[in-house]
């Protein structure tokens, strides 16, 4: 499968998907490290691919979305952004019902 193939699966079976260096629990970069802490306090479940650990995915996901830099949040299969647009729906409080938003339509599909 092709790598850009690969990162559109992990888009799209995933409601809310985080791109970014380590993990939630053990992030390699501050930038990565914040936005996964702002995405926990939502207290709603996401998934996350460590790019660290793919060096296929680290080089050609700026590509997928032409978006340059890491970290990289999707919801419901479109980007929302990276830390500076995540941190800033956070700080005003739209970040929780988002990612609650996303995860509904994501049940209400399964059904």
């Amino acid at each position: 499968m092709d790598v850009l193939e690969r990162i559109g699966k992990q888009v799209e079976e995933n409601p809310i998907v985080i791109f970014m260096k380590g993990s939630p629990q053990m992030p390699m970069c501050g930038f990565s490290s914040r936005t996964a802490q702002a995405m926990q306090a939502s207290g709603v479940n996401f998934a996350y691919v460590n790019v660290l650990a793919d060096p296929e995915i680290f080089e050609n996901l700026p590509r997928y979305a032409n978006w340059p830099t890491f970290p990289q949040i999707y919801m419901n299969g479109e980007l929302v952004g990276g830390h500076d647009i995540v941190m800033e729906l956070y700080q005003k409080g739209e970040l929780k019902p988002m990612m609650e938003a996303a995860a509904a339509k994501a049940e209400q599909s399964e059904s």
